[in-house]
């Protein structure tokens, strides 16, 4: 597995670094961004696994950082990656967000994390319940006793009691006033448009989110109404494989507290709710910029928190964009204009226009343009829940599923 692990910033600083087998020279993370520079400004183009005479760098993005894994072995990349979005993930459970300022607010607590997770440059202990269990939550108290006691002020000294359970990723001995257990279909769509709307290539990769406040241990099963939406499923080891393969039904004992129970992948009837249109047309030294974006119609929900990012080559300056519509900003030194939209209007059709100029020393370049929203209480992919049984229990419970679609990597070609 991997040898050493580096988070780096936007800028390739190491605000993390940490070493399972010995001390890896900083040159390596110098190699490895030399080869992401040649992406720039499409710095998530960067391959995610990269050959060197000596190792292999093999990285995620999350946020405008790269976690990086470095290892001199030959290993299966997807396990070193697998493990990297484990440790976003769990980034993200305790810090609320994965960015630059949370991982150097909470470093001693990531180091921590990270001391737990990996043995050796071998993955350890993954559960998220079970880690919070064993290293608190940062919070304004455990901070102060960080800075007066010291880092190992956060460590639990009592060993948790799922480590010596015969279910590993639940501990015994739990119970709740009021049983809950709520279930989040979470779509996220990737594809790439063409500028008359045509999908060049269209994927959703989601995955079940599980928050578990249910006593004793109870056992759980999970029926959905049309499963053969997916192409390929990654499942948690709660999950017994053998009834999944034979009848397509999620049967587990959940662990205690938030877990995602699957990840999917679907090709099928995807449903794109938002259309975007951008136009970008060159004149002697200058050019015009148009983009427009609306809804499909084909859902009734709301769709919020639109973020349209237009990337401009290096070559142009003076950008002016404006809109009715929410807010524009532009980043000089990125070369990036951002839109956002709280929620897109039915009424009207929001659009951006602009102006902007460019060296003729060069051949102009069409910038990129990519879109985040969120649709709450739909599902891109179809996917519907059919039942979910409590065994093993007899008390009374609550049970909620929502759905959520939103934009995974989605990019609009002109």
């Amino acid at each position: 597995m991997a040898h050493s692990l580096f988070v780096l910033d936007s800028f390739g600083s190491v605000i993390i670094e940490k070493h399972y087998r010995g001390l890896i020279n900083r040159t390596v993370v110098e190699q490895f961004w030399d080869e992401a520079q040649k992406s720039s400004p499409h710095m998530e183009e960067v391959k995610p696994v990269i050959a060197t005479q000596k190792n292999y760098l093999i990285h995620v993005q999350r946020n405008e950082l790269f976690f990086l894994g470095i290892t001199s072995l030959d290993v299966v990349p997807l396990l070193v990656i697998e493990f990297l979005n484990r440790v976003v993930q769990t980034f993200n459970d305790y810090f609320d967000s994965v960015n630059e300022l949370s991982l150097k607010d909470n470093f001693i607590v990531a180091y921590q994390l990270l001391d737990e997770m990996n043995d050796g440059g071998y993955p350890f202990n993954l559960e998220p319940n079970i880690l919070q269990e064993m290293i608190c939550v940062p919070n304004i108290l455990n901070k102060t006793q960080n800075l007066v006691m010291g880092p190992g002020s956060t460590m639990s000294s009592i060993l948790p009691d799922g480590s010596l359970s015969a279910i590993p990723w639940r501990r015994q001995g739990v119970k709740y006033t009021t049983n809950e257990i709520y279930l989040d279909i979470i779509d996220e769509i990737d594809a790439i448009i063409e500028s008359n709307g045509a999908l060049t290539t269209c994927k959703i990769n989601g995955y079940v989110s599980v928050d578990c406040q249910l006593s004793g241990m109870p056992d759980m099963v999970l029926k959905f109404r049309n499963p053969g939406i997916f192409d390929d499923v990654s499942l948690h080891p709660c999950v017994r494989l053998t009834r999944w393969t034979r009848e397509q039904v999620l049967s587990f004992v959940p662990p205690d507290g938030k877990f995602r129970l699957m990840e999917f992948s679907s090709r099928g009837n995807i449903q794109i709710p938002i259309y975007v249109q951008p136009q970008v047309r060159f004149h002697e030294g200058s050019g015009t910029c148009h983009v427009m974006v609306g809804t499909k119609h084909v859902t009734d929900r709301p769709i919020d928190d639109i973020i349209i990012k237009i990337s401009f080559a290096s070559n142009c300056s003076g950008v002016t964009l404006t809109s009715k519509v929410g807010v524009v900003n532009f980043d000089e030194a990125t070369k990036v204009c951002e839109w956002k939209i709280k929620q897109l209007p039915k009424n009207q059709t929001p659009v951006l226009d602009g102006n902007f100029a460019f060296d003729t020393s060069t051949v102009p370049v069409k910038p990129t343009v990519t879109v985040n929203f969120t649709v709450s209480m739909w599902s891109a992919s179809g996917l519907k829940v059919e039942s979910l049984t409590l065994l093993n229990e007899k008390y009374n419970h609550f049970k909620g599923v929502k759905s959520i679609a939103k934009a995974g990597r989605m990019q609009i070609r002109m």
